[in-house]
């Protein structure tokens, strides 16, 4: 099954220096131009951000996109008093249980199970330290898998693209999302394997 890892959010102020650079509104095109290419062409793995995972909903909905057969969303227990409601549109979601109540501890514990596993590639796209730690993670588990740090939407992954060394600022996310993913337009969505 060729899978696709994501790994986004909408930085918050209070929350480090990322949200200076970030562009919330080109955060969420990049997250939806994703969305648009991959789902049922791309098994999706996330952790369920609240930001961006009423987005998956939606667009699995537009697309007419089964969600179990399409997506695997990623939550810890730790957090379950924060879950969107639109967690419970998807009955695949894997619940990992918390550690002693430490959210740091129950976040790595949930990071090392989603990234278990193959993937293809990973994209990541706008997001603060969780983004930084997930890529950091990726990269050891999956050292031959494709990396993809957007730029223009700011955030972590401008910081991730710069150690990555990947230039360039374009802002046509489907067109980028197809060559740099290797996934055609003429795929059908029915396919993933």
């Amino acid at each position: 099954m060729r899978r696709l890892f994501l790994s986004a959010s909408i930085p918050q102020p209070g929350r480090g220096d990322y949200h200076l650079t970030a562009n919330p509104f080109l955060i969420q095109f990049a997250v939806r131009e994703l969305l648009t290419v991959c789902l049922g062409r791309r098994m999706l793995v996330w952790g369920g951000h609240p930001a961006i995972t009423p987005m998956v909903w939606a667009v699995c909905e537009g697309l007419g996109i089964e969600y179990a057969k399409a997506v695997t969303l990623y939550q810890s227990k730790q957090f379950s008093d924060y879950f969107p409601v639109e967690n419970a549109q998807f009955g695949n979601m894997v619940l990992v249980n918390a550690v002693d109540g430490d959210s740091e501890k129950s976040l790595h514990v949930m990071r090392t199970e989603m990234l278990s596993g193959p993937f293809e590639a990973a994209v990541f796209i706008g997001g603060m330290d969780g983004v930084i730690a997930e890529s950091a993670m990726f990269q050891k588990m999956h050292p031959t898998a494709k990396m993809l740090a957007l730029r223009s939407p700011g955030g972590a992954a401008l910081t991730l693209a710069d150690q990555l060394g990947q230039v360039g600022d374009r802002i046509d996310f489907a067109r980028l999302f197809h060559e740099e993913l290797g996934i055609a337009s003429t795929e059908k969505r029915d396919q993933i394997s």
